[in-house]
C-alpha cells in the first residue's frame, strides 16, 4: 500500500509540474509575442520614412534576441525538469511492479534464484520482495469479524452480488449490470430495476439540459415531494425561466407567460421570484452585461442534477451514495486500524479487551459522511447502548440502558437516579432512535 501511495504521489507532483509549466510557459510566449509585435512595428514604421536603422533601435533588437534566448533556455530547463519528474514515476511504478511479480506469475530459471553477469545464482530479488510483502500485507482479516459472517458463504455470496448489482444500476451502468445478472445467475426483479432505470434517464437528460423528463417526474410527485420540503419542482420552473431568458427579447411575452408556473411557490420563494421577474428589466439590453448575469451561470445545470437525485432517491428510499461504494470507502479507513489494534492485542497478550467482533475495542472516526443513526449511551454505566441493551425511558422522562435499570431495581420498585420519582420497573419503554 506505501509503495501504491508512493506512485500516486510521485503523479500528483509532475501534474502540478505540468500545470504550472504549461502556465508559465504560455504567460511567457504571450510577453514574446508582444514585445516582438511592438518591435516589429518600430521597424515598419522607420522602413516606410526611409530612415535608417538608429542606435536606440539596434540596441532594442539585441535585448529583444537575448530575452528571447534566455526564455528559451528557461523553459528548456523546466521541461528537462518535468522529465526527471516523469522518470521518478516510472521508476515508482517499477518498485509495485516488483514487489507484485510473483503474484502475476512471472517464471524465473529456478525457483527462487537467478543468474546474474557472473553466472552465479542469488536469491531471485522478486522472490525476496514477495517476501517482504508477505511481512507487511496480512490476508487474514478474520479476526476482526464475527465468526458467524462465514457461515453460510453461499447467502453472503447472493447478498455481495446484490450489492454489486445495485451499485452497477444507481452509477448508470446498465448494460454491466444485466451481464453480471446473466453470469451469475442472479434473478432481480423489474421493480428492483425500475427506480434506477428512471432516475438515470431523466439524469441523463439533464445532462442533455433536457428539462421535460424531469419536470414530467416532478409534477407527478408533487405532493409527495411538498410532504420532503423540497423545492425541485420550482427550482426547475427556475431554470426553464431562465432558458427562456437566455432567448432574449424574442422570449419575452414566453418567459412571462411562463411564469405562472411560479405562482404555487410564491410564498416560499418570493424573493427568488422577484429576482427573476426584475431581470426583465435588461432583456432588451442583454443579461450577461446586468445585474443579473449570474442567473446565465452554468453551475445551474450541476445543482438541478445534484437536487434531483437527492429528493428522487429520497423519495423512492434510495441511498443518495451506493451502499457499497460507501462500505468499502469505510473499510478502507477502518481494517487497517483494526488489523492495527489486533496485533497489538496479540504482542500484549490481552485476553478478554475485544470479546465481541460486533463491537469495536476503539473509537473510529470516519467523518460525517458516514454519520447515519444517533447513538446514545448510558448516563449511569458510560457504555453505549446495543440491540442487547437497548435504551429505556423511565416515566419521569429520563433514559438510562437496560443494565443499569435492572442494577437500580430495589424491593421490585426502581427509584430514578435523577429524581425523586418511584416507579414500577416495567412501566420504562425502549426507545429506537
Amino acid at each position: 500500500m506505501e509503495q501504491c501511495a508512493c506512485v500516486e504521489r510521485e503523479l500528483d507532483k509532475v501534474l502540478q509540474k505540468f500545470l504550472t509549466y504549461g502556465q508559465h510557459c504560455e504567460q511567457s510566449l504571450e510577453e514574446l509575442l508582444h514585445y516582438v509585435g511592438q518591435l516589429r512595428a518600430e521597424l515598419a514604421s522607420a522602413a516606410l520614412q526611409g530612415t535608417p536603422l538608429s542606435a536606440t533601435l539596434s540596441l532594442v533588437m539585441s535585448q529583444c534576441c537575448r530575452k528571447i534566448k534566455d526564455t528559451v533556455q528557461k523553459l528548456a530547463s523546466d521541461h528537462k525538469d518535468i522529465h526527471s519528474s516523469v522518470s521518478r514515476v516510472g521508476k515508482a511504478i517499477d518498485r509495485v511492479s516488483t514487489w507484485l511479480a510473483p503474484g502475476l506469475g512471472w517464471e524465473y530459471p529456478e525457483a527462487g534464484m537467478y543468474k546474474d553477469s557472473k553466472e552465479s545464482q542469488q536469491e531471485c530479488p522478486h522472490h525476496q520482495a514477495l517476501s517482504l510483502l508477505c511481512q507487511n500485507f496480512d490476508s487474514e482479516i478474520c479476526g476482526v469479524v464475527s465468526d458467524a459472517v462465514w457461515d453460510a458463504r453461499e447467502q453472503q455470496q447472493q447478498i455481495l452480488q446484490m450489492a454489486i448489482v445495485e451499485h452497477l444500476y444507481q452509477q448508470g451502468m446498465l448494460s454491466v449490470a444485466e451481464e453480471l445478472c446473466q453470469e451469475s445467475t442472479l434473478n432481480v426483479d423489474l421493480d428492483f430495476k425500475q427506480p434506477f432505470l428512471e432516475l438515470n434517464r431523466i439524469l441523463e437528460a439533464l445532462h442533455e439540459q433536457d428539462l421535460g423528463p424531469a419536470l414530467e417526474w416532478a409534477v407527478s410527485h408533487r405532493q409527495r415531494l411538498l410532504e420532503l420540503n423540497s423545492s425541485l419542482e420550482f427550482k426547475l420552473h427556475r431554470l426553464h425561466f431562465i432558458r427562456l431568458l437566455a432567448g432574449g427579447p424574442e422570449k419575452q411575452l414566453e418567459a412571462l407567460s411562463y411564469a405562472r408556473h411560479f405562482q404555487p411557490f410564491a410564498q416560499l420563494h418570493q424573493r427568488e421570484i422577484q429576482v427573476m421577474m426584475g431581470s426583465l428589466v435588461y432583456l432588451r439590453l442583454g443579461l450577461e452585461k446586468s445585474p443579473y448575469c449570474h442567473l446565465l451561470d452554468n453551475s445551474h445545470w450541476a445543482e438541478i442534477c445534484e437536487t434531483f437525485t437527492r429528493d428522487a432517491c429520497s423519495l423512492l428510499g434510495l441511498s443518495v451514495e451506493s451502499p457499497l461504494s460507501v462500505s468499502f470507502a469505510s473499510g478502507c479507513v477502518a481494517l487497517p486500524v483494526l488489523m492495527n489494534i489486533k496485533a497489538v492485542i496479540e504482542q500484549r497478550q490481552c485476553t478478554g479487551v475485544w470479546s465481541h467482533k460486533d463491537e469495536l475495542p476503539i473509537e473510529i472516526e470516519l467523518g460525517m459522511k458516514c454519520w447515519y443513526h444517533s447513538v446514545f449511551a448510558c448516563p449511569i454505566l458510560r457504555q453505549q447502548t446495543s440491540d442487547s441493551n437497548p435504551p429505556i425511558k423511565l416515566i419521569c422522562g429520563h433514559v438510562i440502558s437496560r443494565d443499569a435499570l435492572n442494577k437500580l431495581i430495589n424491593g421490585g420498585k426502581l427509584k430514578c437516579p435523577y429524581c425523586p420519582m418511584e416507579q414500577n420497573p416495567a412501566d420504562g419503554k425502549r426507545i429506537i432512535f
